[in-house]
């Protein structure tokens, strides 16, 4: 295979973004004459980290360009690739039936990611190759293995996805960095189907990240999230199935941001002893914005501290599925990897209350003048169960 990278922009993908921010545009606008478009009257949601509506719908921008994408994929995969499209659209409607307000419980739309993944199979023929794990490779092959393996990962990863979605512009930025990244390993190894859908996918979610950063005019919503996330599993797969050299570790490192804030979030809930999907305000990026209120900016700046969350995060985002290209045909080198970022993300995770905890030994106290924070000691507190202490 070609060690070559050749990947490049042409109109497609320009239309493509194009018809992203054309939807997107349009249901800012339309918004306010219906306010089904911004979900739950009164949405209080646990991690919320907005304080006026907004619509929650831009999950159909991003699920329109793909829908359009059909018409620009290879002509001798455009009928599997529509296939593809129609098991992804149970999710999309499933997640946007919650985005509009009816309540679908994080169980169900879960099972909803399982059941497109279903189809993914039935239409597709094909489920997770295999994990470069030495003996498990062999039973891949076999349906009672590969097809369970490949919806844990594909829930997974669509279900990490909809956590990190709570600064503007993060899960989006994840997503493009995720398709970029799996479009140069399939250019290096000769995949070039690939290489042209992860692009096309890439332009899309561009088209919803204008809009949405850096004031949040609209929300990627689950219906957006989850539909990226299942998108981007199944390309991963898609990319192991059809080029033999890729190691399944250097597709991960692809994706490693929302797999790790969900890995957290188990062991975080676990240890507090809260059920395993009950929402909470601990994930890294909350984490962050609510740092830079309380010790930096002030209350009154959530409109700068958003954002800013984004920007801050965004080499470290990055920085997985950089290393994923690079080693994408290296299977020790790509596992070593995942384990270093893995330790880096949870002992910085950690580390960060430390640093809290000296900063206001050293007298740097949070503002608690502003109704933020009850003490200085909430935001300083232990991974405990009552979310440290009740971190705003």
């Amino acid at each position: 295979m070609g060690s070559s990278v050749n990947i490049h922009f042409e109109w497609h993908e320009v239309l493509l973004t194009l018809v992203s921010v054309f939807l997107c545009w349009a249901l800012v606008i339309v918004a306010p004459k219906v306010p089904r478009l911004y979900g739950r009257a009164h949405l209080e949601a646990v991690q919320a980290s907005h304080s006026k509506p907004t619509p929650r719908v831009g999950g159909i921008g991003i699920f329109g360009s793909l829908a359009i994408s059909v018409i620009f994929v290879p002509s001798e995969i455009t009928w599997s690739y529509g296939l593809f499209i129609v098991a992804a659209s149970v999710i999309f409607i499933v997640g946007l039936a919650e985005d509009l307000g009816f309540g679908v419980s994080p169980l169900r739309r879960l099972c909803a990611v399982c059941l497109a993944s279903v189809l993914a199979i039935l239409f597709l023929g094909v489920w997770l190759p295999r994990l470069d794990i030495p003996g498990l490779d062999v039973l891949m092959t076999y349906w009672f293995v590969g097809v369970p393996f490949t919806l844990l990962v594909t829930a997974g990863i669509a279900n990490g996805f909809n956590l990190i979605d709570g600064v503007n512009g993060l899960a989006s930025f994840t997503a493009i960095a995720a398709a970029m990244a799996l479009g140069l390993i399939s250019g290096q190894a000769g995949y070039s189907e690939m290489v042209h859908l992860s692009t096309l996918l890439a332009a899309g979610i561009f088209g919803f990240f204008i809009i949405n950063y850096p004031y949040g005019l609209i929300f990627l919503g689950d219906a957006g999230a989850y539909t990226i996330g299942f998108v981007l599993s199944w390309f991963g797969i898609a990319v192991l199935l059809n080029a033999p050299e890729v190691s399944p570790w250097a597709i991960l490192l692809t994706m490693f941001w929302p797999l790790a804030d969900t890995l957290l979030a188990i062991y975080r809930r676990a240890r507090g002893k809260l059920a395993t999907m009950a929402p909470d305000r601990l994930h890294v990026h909350q984490l962050v914005m609510r740092t830079l209120e309380i010790y930096v900016l002030g209350r009154g700046k959530r409109k700068i501290a958003n954002p800013l969350s984004t920007l801050i995060l965004a080499p470290f985002v990055a920085a997985p599925p950089v290393v994923g290209v690079l080693f994408w045909n290296q299977t020790t080198l790509a596992f070593l990897s995942v384990v270093g970022f893995l330790v880096l993300f949870f002992g910085s995770y950690a580390l960060a209350f430390k640093v809290l905890r000296l900063l206001k030994h050293k007298g740097w106290s949070p503002d608690v003048t502003r109704g933020i924070i009850s003490s200085p000691t909430d935001l300083i507190m232990p991974v405990t169960r009552n979310e440290e202490a009740d971190l705003v």
